[in-house]
């Protein structure tokens, strides 16, 4: 099974830290890797239009940002970057070959 999910976060997508999960904003499941690339290639269009900045890795996971786009972050006691993030996972592990 193939799932694109979109992750928002202060983080980029590769890290996957624990609790990851709860940033995600959706998912989506797929039985064939081509609908599954037709949907990304899509939503990778789209982001690409949105936000300024974009970087892959292991050809699962897509970052794109803003640089204006922070939130404060009381913890930290600072201003962290947003990130938005897809990640290509297929049998819940990222898809990192094809």
């Amino acid at each position: 099974m193939h799932e694109i999910v979109y992750m928002r976060a202060d983080y980029e997508p590769w890290w996957m830290f624990d609790g990851w999960e709860e940033k995600v904003v959706s998912r989506r499941e797929f039985e064939s890797t081509e609908k599954a690339k037709q949907y990304l290639e899509e939503l990778d269009l789209d982001f690409s239009r949105r936000f300024a900045q974009r970087e892959t890795r292991d050809s699962a996971f897509t970052a794109y940002w803003n640089n204006e786009e922070m939130e404060y972050c009381e913890k930290c006691e600072e201003d962290l970057q947003i990130f938005h993030g897809l990640i290509w996972l297929y049998n819940g592990k990222p898809k990192i070959s094809f």
